[in-house]
């Protein structure tokens, strides 16, 4: 029986792992093939090539809403910002952007993996060497659907994060060239955080969104 709190390694082949961590809210009530079990998996990550030299190479993308943002809103016109106290008290004693007194799950995985913490895309420091350490493009509000949470004001959706992606391989590939530029992706991790803007900012908005009407 696994604990909410539990991290679950698994190891793939030589080269891979795969780390699995239970949601914190939800708690597993039984054995694997009980109907009462509640294990709810909210973040699987591929960890490729273990050697010294391929860490020192590898770098965080992140994608997704406020559970990962860092600070990307600060520099929109949004009113989905935590630029404010107690957001980020136990962080520096400072609001960092984050949605969280603290640190967010990234962040540690990243601290697990010895990787930096990623810059947010829309600070103007984000450029040359620090996106070596890779990008943080996340926006609280955003969804996998372009209307979720535009009640928010601006906010970087799911479609916009990728082309933001794509400004950042067009600078990295200026720095290092097309050839370098496929092995430092190849040895990067990139993470995802989307959905629960389109149903809380969204589906569950008929008065603002139709979607609950679509589907």
């Amino acid at each position: 029986m696994f604990c909410s709190h539990e991290k679950l390694n698994l190891s793939i082949d030589n080269k891979t792992s795969v780390i699995l961590f239970p949601h914190p809210y939800f708690e597993v009530t039984g054995i694997l093939h009980q109907p009462k079990l509640t294990l709810f998996i909210s973040f699987a990550i591929l960890v490729l090539q273990h050697s010294n030299d391929a860490a020192a190479q590898r770098a965080l993308f992140v994608f997704g809403d406020s559970l990962v943002d860092v600070g990307n809103n600060n520099f929109l016109n949004s009113i989905a910002k935590s630029n404010y106290f107690p957001y980020g008290i136990d962080f520096n004693m400072q609001p960092t952007g984050r949605f969280s007194n603290g640190k967010t799950f990234v962040d540690i995985i990243g601290e697990m993996l010895s990787l930096p913490y990623p810059s947010a895309f829309a600070d103007p420091n984000t450029r040359g060497v620090k996106l070596l350490g890779g990008v943080n493009y996340a926006s609280a509000a955003a969804g996998i659907l372009d209307e979720s949470g535009q009640h928010y004001g601006q906010r970087y959706i799911l479609s916009q994060e990728v082309l933001n992606f794509e400004t950042t391989l067009d600078q990295l590939r200026t720095m290092m060239g097309r050839d370098n530029l496929k092995n430092f992706l190849g040895k990067s991790v990139a993470v995802l955080v989307f959905g629960s803007n389109d149903y809380i900012n969204n589906y569950l908005l008929p008065s603002i969104n139709s979607s609950s009407f679509t589907y």
